[in-house]
């Protein structure tokens, strides 16, 4: 769904879901601020989208304020001090779903909170309360189950079903919700507007917090009371490469913004002059296997960095980088994980607010675990950490682990602020260089620069090829192309794929109208005020 920018000057939003996307605009109709409306969506996407983002996940943000200045707001949750590599003797790999996979503190929240704190610097003046009622209102009478839910739901049932509280919660009758149910989660319902009345804090320090503590030791979880109540949002200096057509911006570790940025800035080195061709489509192809390599070496905890990572966006390196780039043929593969249960939103308002989100569970519907004392669904970020000492990310208690959330804003030379992601773990990095590259580059109108079919470098959990899977709508002499070139190529069977993640934008244009667009491959769309 596209939203053109006349009649709009209050501002835009864009989101998965289209009550997430109403939420937003009624803040900003009410005079709420970017940042007051994004929080609103956030907690609505718990309710109406919980198998891609809940209360029991983390959130990062990228904020650009009306002067122009641009921060990064990191709300991720550090391992338990209890998740150590002895509670997983049992296992060779750390488990993806159940009570040993919910060992990271939900960070989601606090991000909420400094958010918050953000927004009433410029002006915000909104009562939590109102921010939070649809998503209370939404929790209590049931959220229609999406399509997106309900194929996810029967496709990993038999992994998500003996989680505790899952199948209270998000099974009918023992059974995955048809497309039009009605899901309803009153505990969470009952959490929100505790929380809208005694603060969000509570969720870490009071009565939630508790409760959310107790339950989480009943069930054998590494965190206790005392990790919730360490867990801290903080601000930090996003990671920005310049190309010709202005300067971009992504989030730094333990997220994936550097490999966004590398793709980008080797891509534009290539001087590709024509868009959907090979040589577009490889050529992001082979930046996106370098900017990987650069990842799965480089990105962990910030706090045990084994280099300073800008000096992987210095010209020396990418010049270095891009001419290693064979222009006709694919290099050599190795498969790299990711998958995602994730959330982009964005958000901008008439005072030059530009907002881009990400709020993840990780995998869908994360850990599975619901607490049944506040209804809180519990990420399994935590899953990502190695059992192996001298792993770059291996566990350790206290340790944030490797991120895939990667929320991305672009500041153009001709005036434009564009904030811009998607959902879709490894497929963030290549979809928002998709929309980027299709939109900026080759001025394709952005609704159909987020709607045109896109590819999947690499493996989904779950999975064991790591191929390039291609929607069918692609020309089948470019596929044929790639498959010449050595590309292993998967021809999807769907014209739209909810494999390629769910990408979206909004736009501040000079002028100070507004333009923004989300995907059809999900639930939502954009409105404005």
């Amino acid at each position: 769904m596209d939203l053109h920018t006349a009649g709009h000057r209050r501002g835009v939003v864009a989101a998965p879901h289209e009550a997430a996307v109403e939420a937003g605009r009624a803040v900003l109709a009410e005079d709420g601020n970017a940042l007051e409306a994004m929080v609103a969506m956030a907690a609505i996407v718990a309710a109406v989208y919980p198998h891609m983002a809940h209360l029991g996940g983390d959130g990062v943000w990228l904020v650009r304020d009306p002067s122009g200045r641009l921060r990064a707001l990191m709300a991720v949750g550090r391992a338990g001090v209890n998740a150590r590599r002895e509670l997983y003797r049992d296992h060779e790999t750390i488990p993806a779903r159940g009570p040993l996979a919910a060992l990271t503190v939900p960070g989601a929240v606090a991000g909420w909170m400094l958010a918050l704190e953000a927004a009433s610097v410029y002006g915000g003046r909104m009562q939590l309360s109102d921010l939070l009622a649809p998503a209370i209102a939404q929790a209590k009478e049931g959220a229609i189950v999406t399509r997106s839910q309900a194929h996810v739901t029967s496709e990993k049932l038999a992994e998500l079903e003996r989680a505790p509280g899952f199948a209270d919660v998000f099974l009918i009758e023992g059974k995955p919700p048809a497309v039009g149910a009605r899901v309803r989660q009153t505990a969470l319902a009952a959490t929100l507007d505790h929380l809208a009345h005694a603060g969000l804090g509570d969720f870490y320090h009071g009565d939630v917090g508790r409760e959310i503590a107790a339950d989480l030791e009943r069930i054998g979880s590494p965190l206790t009371r005392a990790d919730l109540e360490g867990c801290r949002a903080t601000l930090a200096e996003p990671l920005s490469v310049a190309l010709d057509a202005g300067r971009l911006f992504n989030t730094p570790p333990p997220t994936q913004g550097l490999a966004s940025l590398i793709v980008l800035a080797l891509f534009e080195r290539l001087r590709v002059a024509q868009g959907e061709g090979f040589d577009h489509i490889h050529g992001l192809v082979e930046a996106t296997k370098r900017a990987f390599a650069v990842r799965e070496r480089v990105i962990t905890d910030p706090d045990r960095l084994p280099d300073r990572v800008e000096r992987y966006l210095a010209a020396k390196f990418l010049d270095a980088q891009a001419l290693a780039i064979d222009r006709h043929k694919a290099a050599a593969w190795p498969a790299s994980a990711g998958a995602g249960g994730t959330v982009w939103m964005g958000a901008a308002d008439a005072s030059g607010l530009v907002v881009s989100y990400n709020q993840s569970l990780y995998w869908e519907f994360g850990s599975g675990v619901v607490l049944p004392r506040t209804g809180v669904l519990m990420q399994n970020r935590g899953s990502s950490f190695l059992l192996d000492d001298v792993a770059l990310n291996a566990l350790q208690p206290g340790r944030l682990p490797p991120h895939t959330l990667n929320p991305a804003l672009a500041v153009l030379a001709d005036g434009r602020v564009m904030a811009y992601g998607t959902m879709g773990g490894d497929g963030q990095p290549q979809t928002q260089a998709a929309l980027l590259t299709r939109h900026v580059r080759y001025r394709i109108p952005l609704a159909r620069a987020i709607d045109a079919p896109r590819w999947l470098l690499g493996r989904t959990w779950g999975a064991t090829h790591a191929n390039l899977r291609m929607e069918s709508r692609f020309d089948g002499a470019l596929i044929d192309r790639l498959l010449s070139a050595g590309h292993d190529v998967e021809v999807l069977p769907q014209p739209y794929s909810e494999l390629m993640g769910h990408a979206g934008a909004v736009v501040l244009h000079p002028d100070a109208t507004f333009e923004a667009g989300h995907d059809p491959r999900a639930d939502g769309g954009a409105a404005g005020a």
